[in-house]
């Protein structure tokens, strides 16, 4: 069989942002990275609905070469999004994810490859060298030794786009919002070997970043995201249900030795132990409101899992691939 008929056995997935400028030296170190390797590759390349003609030049590398394969969103809908287009649409046994700014060098790809085929599923870029400033390093190091700290997986730099993984981990992985930066968290549900090894990012050619400390915060939230999605994903109930029956128990118990004291004591409640009896009530109504939030919330899940498959490109993306790679692909 032709080697353009082999099974794909590498994918860089890369989501841009008005990047037109980056597109063509892109594409050059990337094809002078991976051609080497003697294995069949393929680029995916996500527009994420970039106002500059971004997707134009992209359609035209696709359609000239039967290894970049070009999407395009029609409207800016974050990285997590664009990265998860690229994911449904790979083909590779491994994918690399990378930045198309420039600031992540495609030479390095084949290191990263080097140690999933070594037997890591998860292969991690850690910034030895950054053109950041002090406070933006500053904040990376506290966010980094954070995310470590509630994950328990202890990677020296969550934020870097350049990672490798193994397609079975993340073929579907569900990422949205900012989950891009957890993305080995939610793979490492499944069990994971990871690593790292080091990268120079340089300064941007090109364009302006768009990330800066703001872009940062969401992830934290995203971080509690995936803490109660990796834990209580299949049984919310669990969570609900056990805060709700600790405010039930609580405000039962309340209840009945406030009882007692009118009873048995003669305490006039309302005068003596008023707030007390309205915290009681709280309780109660609260623990009820979560049991029954918690039966909700197990409904919904149980129903979204079992009649809806996970998603691929559908009416909001476009795909460009020349004839040549649709034929290989009908071949493998």
């Amino acid at each position: 069989m032709a080697e353009n008929a082999e099974r794909i056995r590498y994918s860089v997935t890369i989501p841009l942002y008005n990047e037109r400028e980056s597109i063509a030296p892109l594409y050059g170190r990337l094809k002078a990275a991976l051609e080497p390797l003697g294995r069949p590759w393929e680029c995916v390349l996500v527009d994420d609905g970039s106002s500059d003609d971004s997707f134009a030049a992209l359609q035209q590398i696709a359609l000239s070469d039967p290894r970049i394969v070009a999407a395009g969103l029609k409207q800016n809908s974050g990285k997590s999004l664009a990265l998860a287009t690229a994911f449904s649409i790979a083909r590779g046994e491994f994918i690399v994810t990378m930045d198309g700014d420039l600031q992540h060098d495609p030479a390095d790809v084949p290191r990263f490859i080097e140690q999933l085929e070594a037997g890591y599923d998860i292969v991690g870029g850690r910034r030895s060298v950054r053109s950041e400033g002090p406070l933006q390093r500053l904040s990376t190091w506290f966010a980094n030794r954070l995310l470590s700290t509630l994950t328990g997986i202890h990677l020296h730099d969550w934020g870097s786009g350049f990672k490798a993984y193994r397609r079975a981990l993340v073929s579907d992985v569900p990422i949205y919002g900012e989950l891009q930066r957890l993305i080995p968290l939610l793979a490492l549900r499944r069990g994971a070997k990871v690593t790292e090894i080091p990268i120079t990012t340089v300064p941007r050619e090109h364009g302006v970043s768009k990330y800066g400390i703001i872009k940062k915060l969401p992830v934290f939230f995203d971080l509690l995201t995936v803490r109660f999605l990796s834990r209580y994903l299949a049984r919310p109930l669990h969570f609900f249900g056990t805060a709700g029956l600790l405010g039930t128990t609580a405000g039962t118990m309340i209840g009945f030795w406030l009882l007692w004291e009118r009873l048995v004591q003669g305490v006039h409640i309302l005068g003596e132990h008023g707030p007390l009896l309205i915290f009681a009530a709280v309780l109660i109504v609260a623990g009820v409101q979560l049991l029954a939030l918690g039966l909700l919330a197990e409904m919904h899940v149980r129903y979204y899992y079992e009649s809806r498959s996970r998603s691929g490109p559908g009416d909001s993306v476009v795909i460009v691939r020349s004839e040549r790679a649709k034929a290989s692909g009908a071949a493998g």
